[in-house]
């Protein structure tokens, strides 16, 4: 016959129970983190129809998105079938920048400038960023005209310090039908490409970033290793973003003594690095957490920086 539990055992197991169940939420909270959703990615220039020609001379004919409803910059866009996209932006009027974040960056022909990650909770994810004390502006409505008349619409929330999306991505939320804003490019249909799968941000400092990005998010430490030709890099598994700080002064160095921490390269995604490489002609491969990265000829991109991951 099974002994009987004392009524101190009893209390002291329904203690113990209280206990767990009252900081079984608190513990939840605590080490919940925040996946990001890359919405698209942008490279700033001085004139879209240069930004256009020099993607389509490298195999990928963005199309054209129109102006903005600031009446300040146009865009195109390459889409892919992941629905993330990579935007090239300009002033609609040569050398007129005025009202737009990205002012500086449109200077040049070629800039990787800004990420942004999608929402359906815009709101909550600003209370829930100033809750963990980043700072987040009030969220503006934006607003692109299609070439066929059709208005895009949208709400933006810019994240921490900076030009919009220089370190922590702004937030974007459609307001109209997502495909209105981004489909599969015809220039990339069938490509051996899915889609952008890394922001490589540059940064001055890789511990206070670390540190930025996991109180922003969440996250648990990232993995780290060094490349001889970017510097420190620090990845965070799962994560569209990869940390980049500079050692011994190099081209890292000096893009951020001129622009600031921004993004510096963008990686897209392919499921065959083979294929990837013949078609677009890839190089300098080099092995990056565990994934092959190649990349597209840099000085046909007038500078800019984009590349391939995966296997």
């Amino acid at each position: 016959m099974p002994k009987r539990s004392s009524p101190i055992c009893c209390r002291l197991s329904f203690a113990t129970l209280l206990l767990l169940l009252m900081t079984q939420p608190a513990m939840t909270q605590e080490s919940k983190s925040v996946t990001l959703e890359l919405d698209h990615v942008s490279i700033c220039g001085s004139n879209l129809d240069t930004l256009r020609r020099i993607f389509t001379d490298m195999g990928m004919t963005p199309d054209y998105g129109g102006p903005h409803g600031n009446g300040v910059t146009e865009m195109a866009i390459i889409g892919f079938d992941d629905a993330s996209y990579v935007e090239l932006i300009a002033p609609i009027k040569p050398g007129v920048t005025a009202g737009s974040g990205w002012a500086k960056f449109m200077a040049e022909d070629a800039v990787t400038c800004a990420w942004a990650v999608g929402t359906n909770v815009l709101l909550q994810e600003v209370d829930r960023l100033k809750k963990a004390g980043i700072p987040v502006k009030p969220p503006e409505r934006g607003s692109r005209k299609r070439p066929d008349g059709m208005s895009v619409e949208w709400m933006t929330a810019d994240v921490g310090s900076g030009t919009p999306g220089s370190t922590l991505p702004f937030i974007i939320e459609d307001q109209t039908p997502r495909d209105w804003r981004v489909q599969t490019s015809a220039g990339v249909k069938g490509a051996p490409v899915s889609g952008v799968e890394n922001v490589v941000l540059g940064v001055n400092n890789l511990d206070a970033s670390i540190a930025l990005f996991r109180k922003a998010y969440g996250w648990a430490e990232p993995i780290t290793e060094t490349q001889k030709d970017f510097g420190k890099l620090a990845y965070f598994p799962g994560e569209p973003v990869i940390l980049a700080a500079p050692f011994n002064g190099g081209w890292l160095s000096d893009r951020l003594g001129k622009f600031g921490e921004a993004p510096v390269a963008y990686l897209l995604a392919t499921r065959d690095f083979a294929a990837a490489t013949r078609k677009y002609k890839l190089n300098g491969t080099k092995t990056w957490f565990g994934q092959k990265v190649g990349w597209f000829d840099a000085g046909k991109l007038k500078g800019a920086r984009l590349g391939v991951i995966g296997q």
